[in-house]
């Protein structure tokens, strides 16, 4: 790792939160002459080593001690965490990890290219990483997903170019970062527990473009209502000048200069299904705008490898599919996941972070066998099931113990017949009962293929 700038000597950071994010910040601001002090919710690992390097743990506060200049916040810590709102009473500006890796950056340092949306993020990165790669650009994807961004704008060597996932509450926390250019996905409910309300969410997300080209999909009625009329566009539809969109199962672009420029079939997009399309046709705008070659965005795209969890097929038996799509964490997202299928029995529930589910069930009902519900907030989808898919049969799982997708599994094949698709898209977070949605995914998968040969319970 290359040494930060200068201007860091003997300023007195607090940085809130030693997990990934944290650590690297702190080990940063240690490297470039910063008075680091620690504080979380409880004592990590990473604490130890960090107080060796010279940082000083001061345990959990919610006061901010005297002569702070800087807060680092973790994304968990909300705005009204009585650290923060004691931090903005007097002054002291709050960063996320983010801002911090956007200040420390070296001159002639890496463009981002920068993607925010409520679904999508962390394969649309990895999808413009495999792009940018193919053009021959050391290039790494970063930001909510992979190595800290702190880490990565100090490499050495250094990188080409990096493609940072940024989630609302890192860009909430990151109000001077301007990437090369930022793509907004789509906008859905989401994260309410966290900000105030969908207009703050929604403000946090645009911050993606403050740079110099904004992208956006022209498909989402809240991300074109938000857009400029200089913004690049993309469809799923025929793109209009300036727009990338589909033209006869073909990417195509019409903008960056572009009449028309056939990418990739839709066919080579993986996974499959129309938010997946748009997912490439951001990840291609973004490369574009860099200048990568059309061959580069059709290589990339091919050897594009999906993460896990994502539309997973498990397995098939008995004539029916086991699909895992635990990265469903929202109503948004599930609402995707629903749609590519259409007989499910679907399996649901988990932390809905304040979100409805009224309009996902009605909307995808008519798709419904059956349905096994679990989590912290069963009962509320269990209620929502009853409203608009009442003729729908529901088995509640009341366990809330890691082992309860056993049971889960069990009550979903008895339900499932040949044609019929069990898929796994919770519309809700894990963290009630997994220590994340790939542990949920990996327990559904166990489970299912563990079941009798038959598929029955």
């Amino acid at each position: 790792m290359a040494e930060p700038t200068a201007g860091w000597g003997g300023r007195r950071v607090l940085v809130c939160g030693v997990g990934v994010a944290g650590s690297a910040a702190a080990r940063a601001l240690l490297a470039a002459g910063a008075s680091v002090e620690l504080t979380a919710s409880s004592e990590g690992d990473a604490v130890a080593g960090l107080v060796t390097a010279g940082a000083r743990w001061l345990g959990p506060l919610i006061r901010l001690p005297g002569e702070v200049g800087l807060v680092v916040a973790s994304p968990g810590l909300r705005p009204h965490d009585p650290l923060l709102t004691d931090a903005a009473a007097r002054g002291v500006p709050v960063w996320g990890e983010v801002e911090l890796a956007w200040q420390l950056r070296r001159p002639g340092a890496a463009p981002w290219l920068a993607v925010t949306g409520t679904n999508g993020k962390t394969t649309t990165v990895h999808m413009l990483e495999s792009m940018l790669r193919a053009a021959g650009l050391r290039a790494i994807a970063v930001g909510n997903v992979g190595e800290p961004l702190v880490d990565a704008v100090l490499a050495d060597p250094p990188y080409d170019v990096l493609a940072v996932e940024l989630s609302s509450q890192q860009l909430h926390f990151a109000p001077s970062v301007a990437p090369a250019a930022g793509a907004l996905l789509n906008l859905a409910p989401d994260h309410l527990d966290w900000h105030d309300s969908l207009d703050a969410y929604e403000q946090a997300k645009v911050g993606v473009w403050a740079g110099a080209v904004p992208i956006g999909n022209a498909d989402d009625p809240r991300v074109a209502a938000l857009m400029s009329p200089g913004a690049v566009g993309f469809t799923f539809g025929e793109p209009a000048a300036g727009q990338l969109g589909v033209v006869d199962g073909r990417l195509v672009s019409r903008a960056f200069g572009d009449d028309g420029l056939a990418l990739v079939e839709v066919a080579d997009v993986r996974p499959a299904g129309r938010h997946n399309v748009a997912n490439a046709l951001a990840a291609a705008a973004l490369a574009r705008s860099m200048g990568v070659g059309p061959h580069a965005v059709t290589s990339g795209l091919r050897e594009f490898a999906p993460d896990p969890h994502r539309n997973q097929p498990v397995l098939t038996r008995g004539g029916v599919s086991w699909v895992d799509d635990s990265k469903a964490t929202n109503p948004h997202a599930a609402s995707a996941s629903l749609a590519a299928y259409p007989r499910i029995v679907w399996i649901a529930g988990g932390q809905l972070k304040g979100v409805a589910v009224d309009e996902l069930i009605a909307a995808h009902a008519h798709r419904l066998t059956g349905a096994v519900l679990l989590g912290q907030d069963r009962a509320v989808v269990a209620a929502a099931l009853a409203r608009h898919a009442p003729d729908v049969p529901v088995i509640v799982v009341d366990s809330t113990e890691h082992g309860a997708m056993t049971e889960v599994v069990r009550a979903a094949a008895g339900l499932a017949r040949p044609g019929d698709t069990v898929l796994l898209a919770p519309a809700a977070a894990s963290y009630d009962m997994f220590s994340d949605f790939g542990a949920r995914g990996d327990a559904f998968a166990d489970a299912a293929r563990s079941l009798p040969s038959d598929g029955s319970a």
